[in-house]
């Protein structure tokens, strides 16, 4: 895998103008429970899973939640880890000559389905089974893929990078996919108690999260992204959160509608990216993006 691969993927951006010395960040995965009392959230004090140096990112909660899947670097290795919250135990679940990233519990909750850097940069989307075996290649002609969220064991929509990004829907009996959206952002989610996707998509002022009919194709803008930030995730009730800074938003209707949930004192989240709900939503998980580490 060459770095400039690397950073495409971090990044979601093609042709990344990063140099080829950049090293990715060091971010950690950090656990908090999750709560509601009437109409409020209340979060816990959050704890650090992965604190090493270097990157630990993307997390995915299994479907029975008691499992955190996440992609890790290390030595030059990007790999799949599986974080079983019970014990407070990491293990490695890939471990390949390629690089793995983006783990997502398939529909039929028997595999696991990655981007795949293989050793010629190609990326496309694959399964394994959950303990890391059993490698199959999904969609052998869509690439570059960066990102995907499934529909159902047989749809999914991904991010295909290019100028711009696109996003598809993909079938896996044929192999083809149909360009839905262009010019979207990296975070692809269904939306609780609708036959429906949400995603990002980009515009001069930053982008607004949208909805996306899969049957009928239509779509509407749900809310703006919050400054400096295109991470979201989906409370099972429906709430939609997202982060400023150390901040964890949630939007409550309107364009403009977003409200401080929390504030983290943690030097590890004075950068909140990436985060996600965990099935049952009774835990988020938040990625802080550490400046000082390497």
């Amino acid at each position: 895998m060459t770095l400039r691969n690397l950073w495409v993927l971090l990044l979601g951006v093609p042709g990344s103008a990063h140099s080829l010395g950049a090293q990715a960040p060091g971010t950690d995965i950090y656990l908090a429970t999750l709560s509601r009392s009437g109409d409020r959230l209340r979060v816990g004090s959050p704890v650090n899973l992965t604190a090493r140096a270097g990157y630990d990112n993307q997390p995915s909660f299994s479907p029975d939640g008691r499992s955190i899947y996440y992609t890790s670097a290390r030595d030059g290795q990007t790999d799949i880890y599986r974080h079983d919250i019970a014990p407070g135990r990491s293990q490695p679940v890939t471990a390949t000559p390629e690089s793995e990233y983006s783990p997502t519990v398939t529909p039929d909750r028997g595999r696991l389905s990655v981007i795949r850097v293989e050793r010629d940069s190609t990326q496309r989307l694959w399964s394994f089974a959950l303990d890391g075996g059993s490698p199959r290649l999904l969609l052998d002609s869509i690439k570059p893929v960066g990102y995907h969220v499934w529909l159902n064991a047989d749809t999914l929509f991904v991010f295909v990078l290019g100028t711009p990004a696109t996003l598809r829907r993909a079938e896996l009996a044929s192999g083809r996919a149909e360009i839905v959206a262009r010019d979207i952002g990296r975070t692809l989610l269904l939306i609780p108690g609708r036959h429906a996707i949400s995603y990002l998509q980009r515009d001069s002022s930053g982008g607004w999260i949208r909805s996306l009919d899969p049957v009928s194709g239509a779509g509407e803008n749900l809310a703006r992204l919050p400054q400096a930030n295109e991470f979201y995730a989906w409370t099972p009730q429906g709430d939609l959160l997202s982060a400023r800074g150390n901040r964890l938003l949630r939007w409550q209707g309107g364009p403009q509608a977003w409200e401080t949930v929390m504030e983290f004192a943690e030097p590890g989240l004075q950068k909140i990216t990436r985060l996600a709900v965990s099935p049952q939503g009774d835990r988020i998980a938040l990625v802080g993006e550490d400046a000082a580490k390497p």
